[in-house]
């Protein structure tokens, strides 16, 4: 009975991984960055924080780092409210061709874009302070959309999620899903685990080389990774979708994971510098 039980439950967890990258990738990208702010800077996001009442979600709070990095995709269930962000979340730029973000960005509605803009209203003092609070928890969470790279490039296939595939042993998934969720949770939890354990891989010298750049320089290299992604599946990121569905083997996802580590670090450290910038 309890090697039933057991079994159950691994099958259980691989249906279903108890985190994904919409909230275990963005709260860990959002809690390095957190790390590595300034002291000023980290009071000063606090206190925005502390009214982020202000933006009148219940239901969706943004009290600490944590919520914040998820509250654009909480307030999703808000529907008409915030239905005017939805294509504010990514970025379809084909990774079969050369990279352009401004043919795939039409009037500011994508996430490099909103990066910007989210960045000038939460730097602008001037603005109201509801502005400004909503100005944050949008970039912490558009930065952790940019670094997860089915958010930065895809095949015309909805960044990948009408890519069907299998992730090791688990059939009848989608690329998007395996790096939005899969491999996102086996990644983070790779010892060494969790924020502390991804940012000290990152050795101190290095960090502000991985914080350099901008909006558009991590708007190209995100979109690398996501032609990497599809190589990764298909042998050929730009070959045509087989009959049967293809499998991200298990030595491919070993190979991977060291990679999405580092996608999380380098999208923690560049939203330290974005918000040192703006409040420190």
């Amino acid at each position: 009975m309890w090697r039933w039980l057991i079994l159950l439950a691994a099958l259980l967890g691989l249906a279903s991984p108890a985190h994904a990258w919409w909230e275990y990738g963005h709260e860990t990208v959002a809690t390095i960055a957190m790390q590595s702010v300034r002291p000023d800077t980290r009071q000063a996001i606090r206190r925005l924080l502390a009214r982020s009442d202000l933006l009148e979600t219940p239901t969706c709070p943004a009290r600490t780092i944590e919520q914040a990095s998820v509250w654009a995709d909480c307030v999703k269930t808000l529907k008409d409210r915030y239905s005017y962000a939805y294509s504010w979340h990514y970025q379809n730029v084909d990774v079969c061709r050369p990279f352009d973000i401004k043919a795939n960005c039409p009037d500011g509605h994508c996430v490099s874009r909103q990066i910007e803009r989210q960045f000038r209203l939460l730097k602008d003092r001037s603005q109201p302070q509801r502005v400004r609070v909503e100005a944050l928890v949008f970039l912490v969470h558009f930065m952790g959309d940019l670094h997860q790279p089915l958010h930065a490039g895809d095949r015309h296939d909805r960044g990948g999620n009408d890519m069907k595939a299998d992730y090791g042993f688990r059939p009848n998934t989608n690329l998007h899903s395996i790096w939005d969720g899969l491999l996102a949770d086996r990644a983070i939890s790779t010892p060494p685990a969790g924020p502390g354990g991804i940012l000290a891989e990152v050795p101190p010298a290095d960090r502000t080389t991985e914080a350099a750049g901008s909006v558009e320089d991590w708007s190209r290299e995100n979109w690398q990774v996501a032609h990497e992604a599809y190589a990764a599946l298909l042998g050929d990121a730009c070959a045509p979708v087989p009959a049967t569905r293809p499998v991200l083997t298990n030595a491919t996802i070993a190979a991977l994971v060291p990679v999405m580590r580092h996608q999380i670090a380098r999208g923690g450290l560049r939203l330290a510098r974005l918000l040192d910038e703006a409040l420190g």
